[in-house]
């Protein structure tokens, strides 16, 4: 009886703090990022502030620490104004850090007259933001193996800026220096053209990432490899300005390029998510990050990366 106590609260312990993530919350935060309201986030404007800001009060209410200073919001110069990327930090049992990002800006109202002027952007990426914010849900009340970095991007609309900055900025060296991968959420709302749970990674060529996740892989999770790797998709995105400072950097992505209509168009709002996959795909890799350890985790790029 003694053992088969000590079983039932090992489990316990190990599975309590799980927090899976429900729709209800996916489609509240995607939802307040693509409101019209938010008027498409562009940079530079008071929506695109106010953005920042309510992210940044997500990871305060999920305890997440200050990557820097005393706040998530992390200035850079934007046009001589000060902008804002938005950082968190989760502490693990390691040093050794896993990082979630996406970019929150959008490319905002169109001056053209018509019905509907928003590019609410919700795919572009309020769709990636979601999911960095679902994963921090996800680990909420979790102790994860890994420490956890989570990090919104503005700018990258127009040049990556947000992200060229924050890989520039020689306080988060110590996060960078333990930075064991990061995955960059680019467009995820709608199923990929493999399927329900399926995602797929830019430049699968350059690293074995993938198939160390492949290999722990839970809740049928499956990650592809990049159906468009003509189009350089892993030099494009900002997963490049970690690329260069040679950290293990991969975009994740859903968005079917054969068929995709709403992309940079003012009906990407949320009339194109696809809620439960998007549910689905949060939860899987909260689950699948669970398993990974700083023994069983250590991507590494081979030698046909391009760092400059």
């Amino acid at each position: 009886m003694k053992k088969l106590t000590y079983l039932i609260l090992t489990f316990f312990s190990a599975t309590a703090f799980a927090q899976e993530v429900t729709q209800d919350r996916v489609k509240s935060v995607i939802s307040t990022l693509a409101s019209d309201e938010m008027k498409g986030r562009e940079i530079g404007t008071p929506e695109n502030e106010n953005a920042a800001n309510y992210i940044a009060k997500l990871f305060k209410e999920n305890n997440l620490e200050y990557c820097t200073g005393d706040s998530y919001l992390v200035p850079f110069d934007y046009k001589g104004k000060t902008v804002y990327n938005v950082c968190g930090i989760k502490k693990g049992k390691s040093e050794k850090t896993v990082g979630f990002s996406g970019h929150f800006d959008h490319i905002g109202v169109s001056k053209r007259v018509g019905e509907d002027t928003i590019y609410n952007g919700a795919d572009d990426d309020a769709s990636g933001i979601t999911t960095l914010v679902g994963i921090s849900d996800y680990f909420k009340n979790q102790k994860p193996e890994f420490s956890m970095v989570f990090m919104a991007f503005n700018g990258e609309e127009k040049g990556m800026l947000g992200s060229t900055a924050i890989a520039a900025d020689k306080n988060l060296d110590k996060i960078y220096t333990n930075l064991s991968a990061l995955f960059n959420f680019e467009m995820l709302a709608t199923e990929s053209e493999f399927g329900k749970n399926a995602v797929f990674i830019t430049g699968d060529e350059f690293s074995d990432l993938d198939e160390l996740m492949n290999s722990h892989s839970e809740n049928g999770l499956k990650i592809h490899p990049d159906p468009y790797a003509s189009e350089q998709l892993f030099y494009r995105s900002d997963n490049v300005s970690f690329v260069k400072k040679k950290i293990i950097a991969h975009s994740i992505s859903t968005a079917d390029m054969s068929k995709i209509k709403h992309y940079h168009q003012v009906n990407d709002d949320i009339s194109v998510v696809d809620f439960e996959n998007l549910t689905q795909i949060i939860n899987s890799f909260g689950k699948t990050l669970e398993k990974l350890t700083p023994k069983n985790f250590n991507p590494k790029y081979n030698d046909k990366v391009k760092f400059n």
